[in-house]
């Protein structure tokens, strides 16, 4: 049965055709999406026209109801998807003329649901790539915030995370795989609901992790908890595959439209 699965796996066509001859190096991080409409199933658009502007170094935040469209944008960044029309710039170039390579090794992300393997942690982090130093490793996670805690398991960077990282609370794992892109030093970043299922005092070290992590670097933020992205650059609404505000956190809380609406939802509390 296993074998089955290992040859289908084999036998799956790559869905994106990876034609591009160009590579993405010293990326200053600047991204232009115009026209662009994305649909998962034909016709059923999850994106728009969508047209936006993201300067080198900006944190720009997206919020909106749960398939609102955040997470496709994401999608379509790194090619996991290609959009119907439109097009996508990364510093000027099309993101189709890229190689997909390239593309995604300028592109970090951290998603919610955090993968570890049955394995020690500093394999977690490096994920065998043997330019990343164990030196290196550790640095990273003495700025991250999660060296203290890696130093009290029993091996410290040698402990086994279990299975999905069993032996991790949620928090810790989400913590690890901020080392992980980290170490990895991509130009552009996407965190996505980073910070959703974890408890208050993980979300406040994360809150740390996230503002060293996105220093110097292009990041599109993707939060369901408006507190994490007070400090954004632009935060940008989104419903039903369409911007309908942008601003900063105190320019749209002054517009009293929908940010301001969701904003006083979470807080009246």
């Amino acid at each position: 049965v296993n074998a089955e699965r290992v040859f289908k796996l084999f036998d799956t066509q790559q869905a994106q055709q990876d034609e591009g001859t160009k590579t993405l190096d010293h990326a200053a991080g600047a991204i232009t999406m115009q026209n662009v409409y994305f649909a998962y199933v034909e016709e059923n658009y999850v994106l728009n026209n969508l047209n936006l502007q993201i300067n080198p170094g900006e944190m720009v935040a997206f919020v909106g109801a749960t398939g609102a469209g955040k997470s496709s944008i994401a999608a379509l960044l790194n090619r996991s998807y290609d959009f119907q029309s439109g097009s996508i710039y990364i510093d000027g170039i099309d993101i189709q003329q890229y190689s997909l390579a390239t593309l995604r090794q300028n592109i970090g992300l951290v998603l919610q649901d955090v993968f570890l393997f049955s394995d020690s942690i500093i394999n977690n982090i490096t994920l065998f790539d043997p330019n990343i130093s164990r030196e290196q490793v550790v640095a990273a996670s003495k700025l991250i915030g999660t060296h203290d805690f890696i130093m009290k398991y029993p091996g410290n960077y040698d402990y086994n995370v279990g299975e999905r990282g069993a032996n991790l609370s949620v928090g810790q794992r989400q913590l690890i795989s901020f080392v992980r892109t980290y170490v990895q030093n991509p130009k552009i970043l996407v965190l996505d609901e980073a910070t959703s299922s974890v408890d208050t005092e993980s979300e406040l070290l994360i809150q740390h992790a996230t503002e060293k992590l996105t220093e110097g670097r292009t990041s599109l933020v993707i939060a369901h908890r408006l507190s994490t992205i007070r400090k954004a650059n632009k935060i940008v609404v989104i419903e039903k595959g369409q911007i309908i505000e942008q601003g900063t956190h105190q320019q749209l809380l002054e517009a009293g439209g929908h940010y301001r609406n969701l904003f006083e939802l979470q807080f009246q509390q």
